[in-house]
């Protein structure tokens, strides 16, 4: 009986291949799933892994087949009773064998949705494909670090999709000539000592001679049992990622926790900035966050205070923005910052102070801004801020805003805000 050992290197992963044939091919559904399975998770489990259904009907695979209709004489398999151009009655009601049982149903057959277990890493590259920072540019090559895939050579581990064939087979080639010289010099020496005995009248049937036959079918044996090819000769094209210096950059993320936002607003609010933070961790090496929270008084905090506090108050939205036009002015020089800013709100503010942050934005914070991103999160009619920071998206073009009335909006806003833009 035979055997078969599995000694390659990646037994475990023998399906990548096929794996991303398929998100490949399917890529489309994929990130329809994804979208629809971010709006249902919860905070703290938006950046795991999941199963996602695609319905039958989208991976369904094209087929030839006979067109219905068309005059066609056949006899199917198995029939016993009838010959061709014999008239078969008709039968009386249904044809079945009994009455069906249970109640008619007006919707046609249909088919299970084809579930996918989708990874992390799978999962965050579908979530977050197609997004950038708009206008990032080089101001001085220091910064954040973007990396750039180059060949580095031959490598004797890889995936089976970067294999290198001729290399390999050479490879192979040489591992059998090597081996096998030795043997193959052994085999002439012997040849030539029994045609040196056949010479002198000795017979096929000496007994030196056949133990030199013997011996020259022993090594003919090994020779023919060097593998063809082995793990060992395999070669896989070598790709590395060296760091590209770009743009220093930073993300100003000014979250409303005033009394009017109540826990389901800083809730949806929390969910935008989580996605945003795990874009920007995932897309960007380096790249600097800061977090600014307000009511009546705005102040900068880290990451767990942003997501986790429970501090609250009034609202005045203007003291969050002269905050951060401070932060800039003290550490991020424009000329070698590339600057963005993320704000949600539900747009309620005290008196007057609307008109106060229109005019921060348009004569301090866009001047220095690559993009400035405004999301109001409400389902009521939309308030003064909405209308003042109109007045700025009309002033400047790299200031977008958008509502936000439910969970199920959040990604396609998110999407919008942060689509890649044509060159």
């Amino acid at each position: 009986m035979s055997h078969f050992i599995d000694r390659r290197l990646n037994g475990k992963n023998k399906s990548t291949v096929n794996r991303q044939r398929f998100l490949k091919r399917y890529k489309t559904q994929l990130k329809r799933a994804v979208a629809d399975a971010v709006n249902q998770r919860s905070i703290t489990d938006i950046d795991s892994g999941e199963r996602v259904g695609i319905p039958s009907k989208d991976i369904s695979e094209p087929v030839f087949h006979h067109g219905k209709g068309g005059s066609r004489d056949m006899v199917h398999p198995g029939n016993k009773e009838f010959m061709p151009g014999d008239r078969i009655r008709r039968p009386e009601g249904g044809g079945g064998d009994g009455p069906g049982q249970g109640k008619a149903g007006k919707g046609g057959k249909g088919e299970d949705d084809f579930v996918f277990e989708l990874s992390r890493e799978e999962f965050m590259d579908l979530l977050f494909d197609d997004l950038e920072l708009p206008n990032l540019v080089r101001n001085q090559l220091i910064g954040t670090t973007e990396f750039k895939t180059v060949r580095a050579g031959y490598s004797t581990q890889g995936a089976p999709t970067n294999i290198d064939v001729v290399r390999s087979l050479k490879g192979a080639i040489a591992r059998r000539t090597a081996l096998g010289a030795p043997l193959r010099g052994r085999i002439r020496e012997l040849e030539e000592a029994i045609e040196g005995l056949l010479g002198t009248g000795v017979g096929e049937d000496d007994a030196r001679i056949r133990e030199l036959r013997e011996e020259v079918d022993r090594l003919k044996t090994r020779v023919a049992a060097l593998p063809f090819i082995d793990t060992f000769d395999l070669r896989f094209q070598s790709f590395v990622k060296l760091p590209e210096p770009t743009s220093k950059a930073v993300m100003l993320c000014i979250m409303d926790v005033s009394g009017s936002m109540d826990q389901v607003r800083k809730n949806l609010a929390k969910r935008f900035f989580i996605l945003l933070y795990l874009f920007l961790q995932r897309n960007y090496d380096k790249i600097e966050v800061v977090f600014i929270r307000h009511h009546t008084i705005a102040q900068e905090v880290d990451e767990e205070e942003f997501f986790y506090s429970r501090e609250t108050g009034g609202t005045v939205v203007s003291s969050a923005l002269n905050l951060a036009y401070d932060l800039l002015k003290e550490r991020y020089d424009p000329a070698i910052w590339n600057i963005y800013a993320a704000q949600a709100s539900d747009g309620d503010n005290w008196d007057s102070d609307s008109n106060v942050c229109r005019d921060i934005l348009i004569d301090k914070l866009m001047p220095l801004m690559r993009y400035y991103a405004y999301v109001e999160i409400t389902p009521r009619q939309h308030q003064s801020l909405w209308y003042a920071y109109q007045d700025v998206m009309a002033a400047h073009r790299h200031f977008a805003m958008q509502e936000i009335a439910g969970a199920d909006e959040i990604y396609p806003v998110f999407r919008e805000l942060f689509k890649r833009q044509e060159a």
